[in-house]
């Protein structure tokens, strides 16, 4: 498909400077631009490359003033990023709309298929599983007993969901993503650690989207919820009777230890790791690798490994470095104190 600037202007409600008749079938990045592709400008820092990219068309924010000429066609809106994301997401709703149940897969005679759907090859739908309208089940997926499917929900190859887990509309799954396994529970007894049987579920709601290989685990009793348009990235980890709020993020390798509570917009970096049992509360920023042992208040930013207040971790940071220094001169300072001492004594 091939769409003109003008064209894509409407879309997005921009202004074209430039030719307005000038096509584009593809994206890149504006450092890699090609002749008929699109790219964007969000981030000042990749500015210089705007002025020799061969894309055709780049996507800015209206309020971008070029130092120089630039042989691309502009498109101004808003939010360049924001615009790239509708126009990809258009692209990608135009590709060929897959449906119909191919013949190696195994559906139980007491699943409940709405219209509309696909199940690839070798999928495996359980019994008594309520699967909605427009869902994508690619090739092997397993949906154990008892599962429930909103609509519009995108199931990528190998992902295996539990039985008795409840998932929203609009979700996406990638592939290897595990939702109700077991969660890590174990009770000491004597010299062997035996088994507590894990009988709650896990529910999704609406619009989340879960990584590759990132697992969920099924709640000890009751629920393990992760609310409405959250987003987690690949190989992250969230333990039994956990609770994610609304809209909250986390990036890869993120692992939440059970029962942990953590509030809506909160934005996890990766690799951080949080202790069980602890409230995280609403707009919490958590950055890479921080490593959280206790509650932490509203709107915090912490850093570090045990985390503290960014700006501490900041000032702490300053002294790292002069450690090595700072050692030696505590060194020389106690060895002129033992002198002094002497001295006094003699």
């Amino acid at each position: 498909m091939e769409f003109s600037a003008q064209e894509i202007a409407n879309v997005l409600n921009g202004v074209v400077e430039g030719d307005p008749s000038v096509r584009v079938n593809n994206f890149s990045k504006i450092e890699e631009g090609r002749p008929g592709t699109l790219s964007f400008l969000a981030n000042p820092k990749y500015e210089h490359y705007i002025y020799d990219t061969e894309a055709s068309i780049v996507l800015v924010n209206q309020d971008f003033i070029p130092a120089k000429a630039i042989n691309a066609t502009l498109i101004k809106v808003e939010n360049a990023y924001s615009a790239l994301a509708i126009l990809m997401n258009l692209v990608e709703k135009a590709k060929e709309n897959k449906s119909g149940t191919a013949s190696t897969a195994f559906i139980s005679e007491t699943a409940v298929i709405e219209e509309q759907c696909y199940i690839g090859n070798f999928a495996y739908i359980g019994e008594n599983v309520k699967i909605g309208k427009g869902c994508k089940i690619y090739p092997y997926v397993y949906i154990g007993d008892h599962v429930s499917i909103g609509d519009n929900t995108i199931i990528y190859p190998h992902v295996t969901i539990y039985s008795g887990c409840n998932i929203g509309k609009n979700c996406i799954f990638h592939a290897g993503s595990v939702l109700g396994a077991d969660g890590f529970g174990f009770a000491p007894e004597g010299d062997v650690y035996k088994k507590i049987p894990q009988i709650g579920n896990v529910i999704i709601e609406d619009d989340v989207e879960i990584g590759a290989n990132t697992t969920v685990d099924r709640a000890v009793m009751g629920s393990t919820i992760i609310h409405k348009g959250v987003k987690l990235d690949n190989l992250v980890q969230i333990g039994h009777n956990v609770e994610v709020g609304d809209n909250t993020v986390m990036a890869a390798q993120v692992g939440i230890a059970g029962s942990v509570k953590v509030g809506k917009h909160c934005m996890l970096g990766g690799q951080a790791g949080l202790a069980g049992h602890i409230k995280i509360a609403d707009n919490v920023s958590l950055g890479a690798q921080a490593g959280v042992i206790s509650d932490v208040k509203e709107g915090k930013t912490l850093l570090g490994a045990p985390a503290i207040d960014s700006k501490l971790f900041f000032r702490s940071s300053a002294v790292f470095g002069r450690l090595p220094d700072i050692y030696r001169t505590i060194g020389e300072l106690q060895r002129e104190v033992e002198l002094l001492k002497q001295e006094r004594n003699k």
